[in-house]
Order: C-alpha cells, then structure tokens, then sequence
C-alpha cells in the first residue's frame, strides 16, 4: 500500500493504520493524505482514478482518535475498489425511487443521507473492526449519543412538545440504532453497558421513529449484495423514516 503524507503534521497514526490494515487488507492505488489548517474540517474520502484522497486536519490528525479515524477511511477505499454496492450505489437514484410524489421537509432529506451513509459506515468498520481494536469506537460511538442527547431540546413544561434547538431527536435516534447495531454486529459489549441507557433515551425522544427497526436493518446487512437488494434496503429504510414524518403526497 502506497501512502504519502503531504502537508507538515504527524505521519505515525497514518503509518500505523495502514500496518494494522495491510495485516488482512491492501489497495490497489495510492493513498495520498492532505492534512488541513481548518480543525473542524471533515475526515473524508476522495476518489480517483489514479489516486485515493485522505482528507483530515491536523487537530484530528493528532488526536487520540487519528489511527482508528485513517483506518477507518482506508476501509472505504477498500470497499470503493471491490466495487461494492454500499460505495456505489447512487444515494440520489435511492431517494428518487424511494420518495417520488412526496414532499419532504429539507431536514428529512438530509437525515436520508445520513442513513445511507451510515450503511456504508457499517461495511467500512465490517473491514476495521476486523484489523484493529473496538475500544476507541466504542467510547466514540458512547460520547456522541451522550453529546446529542444532552444538546436535545427540552420542554419549558411536562407533557409540552419540544421546541426548536438542539439535536434533533428523529436523527438521533437513528444514530443510536446504528451504533448498536454496529456494537452487535461485532460483539462489542454486553446488554448492560451504558450505551443501551443512552439508546433507550434516544428512542423514546423520537416515538415516530422505528428504532428498534433500523437497528435491525443495519445490524442485519448481508456481507455480500448484489446492487438490486442493496438498493431496495435503502429504499426500504428511506420510506421508514420518511413515512414517520406524514409526508404529503404531492398534487399530480
């Protein structure tokens, strides 16, 4: 595996990462890491046909998490060279099968793409939780259901609806299902870990939502689709959460 770190910053969790993936992995193109000034810049994935992109800033780049967060990126890269269906498939053509004749509110068609992303997050860790440790996705996995939940918005009064601000509790509950799902998936914990307390709230903050649905749908994703099944599990899942909402069929 070709790796080149460009930009001043630390190179040790990158080589790292890719030492821990090669012992079951390896790419086929180069992966090259840019490493950016703004801190709250993403870690993503781009790529090419000559090259994979590693894109991460250096706040995160020396961070507790900058190994787990490499290896996790290089574990899409894998995905997108074997072609998988979860890195090829088009998110766009799912939400055109998935809601056409409705109209929904912006937020929801976001929260769409997060659940798409979120599938292919549970067959990139599939590869990462294969090389390297869970400990560090657990506790960040724990952290951001906790943070989420704390920012949630809160009645002035029992019994009143929630007001604007704050987390959103539909998304959050997904995000819940899904770091179950992925805890379970791999053997993580077990029932009585704090993460259960912190999904449980998550749930009953969102009753539209089925929770206990989308935990099974990530946690059930068969290892190998073809494109067909792959893309009617997204369909599938982007009705749930759409259908929660009552959308409005649009006029003809």
């Amino acid at each position: 595996m070709d790796l080149r770190v460009k930009g001043p910053g630390p190179t040790a969790p990158f080589l790292s990462a890719r030492d821990l993936f090669e012992t079951e992995h390896d790419l086929s193109l180069p992966v090259h890491v840019h490493l950016r000034d703004d801190p709250d810049e993403r870690t993503w994935a781009g790529h090419y046909d000559d090259r994979h992109v590693l894109n991460i800033s250096r706040q995160a780049a020396s961070s507790a998490m900058a190994r787990e967060l490499a290896l996790h990126e290089f574990a899409h890269m894998a995905r997108y060279e074997e072609a998988h269906p979860s890195h090829t498939q088009s998110t766009e053509e799912v939400l055109y099968l998935a809601l056409a004749g409705r109209s929904v509110e912006r937020r929801k068609l976001a929260h769409c793409y997060q659940i798409a992303n979120h599938m292919k997050d549970i067959y990139a860790d599939d590869i990462t939780l294969s090389v390297g440790p869970g400990e560090k996705l657990l506790a960040f996995l724990e952290a951001s259901l906790a943070a989420a939940l704390a920012d949630r918005p809160t009645p002035p009064q029992p019994g009143l609806r929630r007001l604007s601000g704050g987390a959103d509790p539909d998304i959050t509950a997904v995000n819940a299902a899904f770091a179950l799902a992925l805890v379970e998936r791999h053997d993580l914990v077990a029932t009585d870990h704090h993460l259960y307390d912190l999904a449980h709230a998550a749930a009953m903050d969102a009753p539209s939502v089925d929770f206990g649905g989308f935990k099974r749908r990530f946690k059930e994703l068969s290892d190998d689709p073809d494109e067909s099944t792959y893309r009617q599990v997204l369909v599938d899942a982007t009705r749930s959460y759409v259908g929660g909402d009552g959308a409005e069929v649009a006029a003809d």
